[in-house]
């Protein structure tokens, strides 16, 4: 336990400016998204840019894939997230939950994108990157994609989806001497759980006003 709590204080104080950085953005675009708060991608660029490079650096070429899908779903969700009707003038798109043919599509969706990277992984692991750990890097990555996806469509599911996604990053970016950014994912798995329970009550009101 004491060789643990070293590790993690000697990760934290080893921790770059640019880490710091990537972290906060990161919590605070979970927060405005639990708040279903357009700031979610202006904020969420800042911190899927940065981690683009430092997840390169750190030979995370699965996350490295997630942070630039990322980019590009949040300029696209920005676009959905903003879409008004013009009769109404109030926003189009609302939170819902989703129905058994699109929890097949989540799912169908996720498997596909975990065998993609566990496979380049497990080839770049042997031929160019020997310190990728395949399995944990596919998990994250994938259930990060369609966490993405659904909070781009303002699905309740996508919070099930980071849930799984922060857990499997927790020990990830430890073991890959993130310290900081692991313990960003600590808090980002509360603020997901938390984000769980608020969409899911959103949708209750959201279908009672249909």
């Amino acid at each position: 336990m004491t060789t643990l709590l070293d590790s993690i204080y000697q990760g934290l104080i080893h921790t770059t400016a640019l880490e710091m950085v990537a972290v906060f953005a990161g919590i605070a675009s979970v927060w405005y998204s639990r708040k279903e708060n357009i700031l979610v991608y202006p904020v969420g660029l800042l911190n899927t840019t940065i981690y683009i490079y430092l997840s390169m650096k750190g030979h995370l070429l699965g996350e490295a894939s997630v942070n630039l899908y990322y980019t590009i779903m949040s300029i696209y969700g920005w676009y959905l997230w903003t879409r008004t009707d013009p009769n109404k003038h109030t926003i189009i798109l609302q939170i819902t939950k989703s129905s058994t043919r699109e929890w097949l599509y989540q799912i169908l969706f996720f498997i596909g994108f975990y065998l993609t990277i566990f496979y380049s992984l497990t080839y770049l692991k042997t031929n160019f990157a020997p310190e990728a750990i395949p399995w944990a890097d596919a998990l994250a990555s994938a259930s990060a994609y369609t966490g993405m996806w659904l909070m781009a469509k303002k699905k309740v599911e996508s919070w099930i989806w980071w849930i799984i996604t922060n857990i499997a990053s927790i020990p990830l970016y430890f073991i890959k001497g993130y310290a900081f950014t692991s313990v960003q994912f600590i808090v980002l798995l509360i603020l997901a759980i938390a984000g769980l329970q608020s969409w899911n009550n959103k949708a209750k009101n959201n279908k009672s006003t249909i």
